[in-house]
């Protein structure tokens, strides 16, 4: 098992650590078009709130378990009526829920029969709709070797402290991971640390960017 040449000087991949929403399952902002066009709500207009003082605004509070469900929702429909529209916060937390993709539980699997170590790093809030054990799911969680979520401990990516707990509960160097988000801004700071990195936009895509990265088989 040998990295790809252009991050030969990191050494070999010990983990590999997986975004959950979007890259294991698929999308929520496939689930948000949907909302935004049978509400006649502008395109883009959840991720635009989301995205409006990111590390501030109701989202983050409450992926940090710093609000109570209800206080999120208050929040998240203020912010929305903020710039002009009405959006229903427990309708937009139900649709947090994707599907899981098979071939992403097939390179799990695939990865823990070569001994690699699994992290599963996701925001996350408190509520059922956006738990990661919920919907049958315990299954593909059970294969991973350590769980950060962001509700659990306080801290989110894009955070430098939440990598680093994973790290830690992983026993591994920064430098010696792969991290799979499908968001450019959460792998950033992976990137900062010596992490390899790859957006997911395309499951197979990248899954056969990992295969490159370890010279392994997975799909």
């Amino acid at each position: 098992m040998s990295p790809s040449s252009s991050h030969a000087e990191q050494g070999p991949i010990r983990a590999v650590l997986w975004d959950f929403g979007g890259v294991i399952l698929t999308s929520p902002f496939e689930a948000f078009a949907r909302y935004e066009n049978e509400n006649g709500l502008p395109p883009g207009l959840i991720r635009r709130i989301n995205s409006t003082n990111p590390d501030t605004n109701a989202w983050a509070h409450f992926e940090r378990s710093d609000v109570p469900f209800d206080e999120f929702c208050d929040r998240f429909e203020a912010e929305g009526r903020d710039i002009g529209h009405t959006v229903e916060a427990r309708v937009v937390m139900a649709l947090l829920n994707g599907e899981v993709r098979p071939q992403m539980v097939s390179a799990l699997h695939r990865l823990k029969d070569e001994g690699l170590l699994l992290g599963l790093l996701t925001n996350n809030v408190t509520s059922d709709e956006g738990r990661v054990g919920t919907t049958g799911r315990q299954e593909v969680l059970a294969l991973f070797d350590a769980i950060v979520e962001s509700s659990v401990v306080g801290v989110r990516k894009p955070e430098v402290r939440f990598y680093e707990l994973a790290c830690a509960q992983l026993s591994i160097d920064p430098t010696e991971a792969v991290f799979l988000d499908d968001l450019g801004i959460n792998l950033k700071p992976a990137s900062a640390m010596g992490m390899r990195t790859i957006k997911v936009v395309d499951p197979d895509v990248a899954l056969k960017e990992l295969e490159a990265m370890l010279g392994l088989t997975l799909t």
